[in-house]
């Protein structure tokens, strides 16, 4: 196994071997490859489609990162949720309601909107699979909308903490 200057992890035919020798279960969401490997095409595996040739990058770092940021791996369904839709929906209160469209305003103006619903799809995933997480982490208690998705146990409502501590 080696990494390019981009940090992508290439794997070899030896490593790929290796990896189903010692899990043949194993999924593999997304793998770079020396050299694409003939398959039987009569067999039914499924992280065929997720190997693909390396080919060296020829974009700059700050392209190729900012292609990287706008690859979200999660089911379609979170991808095209409204996720502000959902966040409102869980409001009680007038209140609630005023400090999620504040804090879905901020969020916007930082084009964070596939954040939150990848946030949501981690959470669910985690819940599914009975994951522990921790209770908070810094500034982030100050969100409220990321009370809402779980993310944290702390209303910011409650304890009266401004947006401000977070989304500076």
């Amino acid at each position: 196994m080696k990494a390019d200057k981009y940090g992508q992890i290439v794997l070899t035919e030896d490593d790929l071997c290796n990896l189903f020798m010692d899990n043949p279960d194993i999924k593999i969401v997304n793998g770079l490859t020396e050299t694409m490997i003939e398959f039987d095409p009569n067999l039914e595996l499924d992280y065929i489609p997720a190997l693909s040739k390396y080919e060296e990058i020829t974009s700059s770092l700050e392209e190729f990162d900012s292609k990287c940021q706008s690859n979200w791996f999660m089911p379609k369904e979170y991808q095209e949720m409204d996720i502000a839709k959902w966040l409102l929906d869980q409001c009680k209160t007038e209140a609630e309601l005023q400090r999620v469209g504040e804090e879905l305003i901020m969020f916007q103006e930082r084009d964070m909107f596939m954040l939150l619903k990848y946030l949501k799809y981690l959470v669910d995933t985690m819940r599914k699979n009975n994951v522990v997480w921790g209770v908070c982490r810094g500034s982030s208690v100050a969100s409220y909308v990321l009370f809402l998705l779980n993310v944290h146990r702390i209303n910011s409502l409650h304890y009266d903490l401004s947006i401000e501590e977070f989304l500076k």
